[in-house]
């Protein structure tokens, strides 16, 4: 590894230039990795029609699920390879490596083998219909196919963002979108295999960018690489990755939650457009929740080397600066919502209604977004240093206790209104608490 690369940087370097350097390349992944999505949306809306987006906007709760279990392992590892570098114990880093590698693949296959038994009723549940139901069930059997290679696709590039190459783990997510891309289009249109082609179009992308990752691995002179021993699973790095990784799988599988809360009072309240609606707004939302994840994902490896290695002020620092980036890209989302939300839903679809109930949402859904960015930034700081209880807390606040309560109490007052509103009452709430808790820990900081 070349010395531009070593991790020992992470406690030297000024933290402007670390962040711009670790997180440009994973905010370019996570943006792409968006686009992605959004891609699958526009292909699908205009090559499937309406009800095939109200059908892939059903399988967003069975997808976050599968993003739950990955993040579990992937989030988990990629901040405990950080922290053991700061400690400089890359034996048991290579260690963490062989753990997440058998780890993706267990789960993977534990999570395609039940859900593709129980699919059908498990998307009923999440508020399929009978017209809905055939695009779901199409789109989804395919992704479960691929799930196991998902999962250590999305584990491999978090501990390879944290090992020192995140331009590598940006390119293995723009090969990804880009092969995605132009995919789609060629199974759609050409191929005429309508919504089951934009799902062939992600796992065969994502089966390319995977065999990349294994190669970069495979290498001995990396210092984190495959090797023997590194495979038998440990109870304590285990314990130690699922212990870091539950915040973000907590977070998903709420998400997941959510979702079904969304669409199921949708369903009742508005219809099958109305669930397609908030699927273009979900997406739309998603892409600038990436960017913010993007920039977390810069700060990770920074803040934990140095938690590691007990310099504070450097992840305290690096914190307020990823925070202010973030926030900026929120207001950026939110001005863009408000001011020009049908030029951005008719890119999905053309049909009147549709449109008509995407903008309503998105005014609404956007109405306080700037504080998403300060949220996401401090659960993420938590997550980043190891504190994985303050973080599962502060993820529960915003889903569980506030988010929750509204959709469930809100929409039998004021039908699919009191769902959209839900959102950003929650997040105002949520980031409140937030603040209080964050302040706090940069006081012991101090004291420290």
């Amino acid at each position: 590894m070349t010395q531009k690369n070593s991790p020992l940087i992470l406690g030297t370097e000024p933290l402007g230039k670390l962040l711009i350097q670790y997180a440009v390349p994973a905010i370019i992944a996570m943006t792409a990795s968006s686009l992605y999505n959004i891609v699958d949306s526009v292909f699908i809306g205009h090559g499937v029609g309406a009800l095939a987006i109200s059908g892939l906007a059903i399988t967003f709760p069975l997808m976050n699920l599968a993003a739950a279990f990955g993040s579990l392992v992937g989030v988990g590892a990629s901040t405990l390879v950080a922290v053991k570098f700061g400690q400089k114990d890359y034996e048991g880093a290579n260690k963490v490596l062989g753990n997440v590698l058998i780890l993706n693949v267990l789960l993977g296959v534990l999570f395609t083998f039940v859900f593709l038994v129980f699919l059908d009723p498990v998307l009923y549940f999440f508020g399929a219909s009978e017209q809905t139901i055939p695009y779901a069930r199409d789109y989804m059997r395919i992704i479960l196919y691929g799930n196991v290679v998902t999962h250590m696709y999305l584990g491999l590039n978090s501990v390879l963002r944290s090992s020192g190459f995140p331009k590598m783990a940006m390119y293995a997510t723009l090969a990804s979108v880009v092969i995605n891309c132009a995919l789609n289009p060629l199974f759609i249109f050409v191929f005429k295999w309508g919504i089951q082609g934009s799902a062939w179009a992600t796992v065969i992308s994502q089966v390319i960018s995977l065999t990349g990752q294994l190669i970069h691995f495979s290498k001995p002179a990396q210092l984190l690489h495959f090797q023997r021993g590194i495979y038998r699973l440990r109870s304590g790095l285990v314990k130690e990755i699922l212990a870091i990784g539950m915040s973000p799988f907590l977070m998903n599988l709420c998400s997941c939650l959510i979702v079904i809360l969304i669409n199921r009072g949708l369903k009742e309240h508005g219809g099958d457009f109305a669930i397609g609606a908030y699927g273009i707004v979900n997406r739309v939302a998603f892409l600038f929740v990436m960017i913010i994840m993007g920039f977390n994902q810069g700060m990770q490896p920074i803040a934990g080397y140095n938690f590691g290695a007990r310099l504070y002020e450097r992840v305290t620092g690096v914190t307020r600066l990823t925070m202010r980036l973030a926030v900026g890209v929120a207001t950026l989302g939110f001005l863009m919502c408000q001011f020009a939300p049908s030029w951005i839903v008719r890119m999905f679809t053309s049909d009147v209604e549709l449109i008509d109930t995407a903008v309503y949402g998105l005014r609404i859904v956007f109405a306080v977004f700037p504080v998403v960015g300060f949220q996401m930034v401090a659960t993420n700081f938590f997550l980043s240093i190891g504190m994985s209880k303050k973080a599962i807390f502060l993820s529960l606040t915003r889903q569980m206790l506030f988010l929750v309560p509204c959709l469930i109490f809100l929409p039998p007052l004021f039908g699919a209104l009191g769902v959209w509103v839900s959102i950003p009452i929650a997040d105002l709430v949520a980031a409140i608490v937030t603040a209080f808790v964050l302040v706090n820990q940069f006081r012991q900081f101090k004291k420290t």
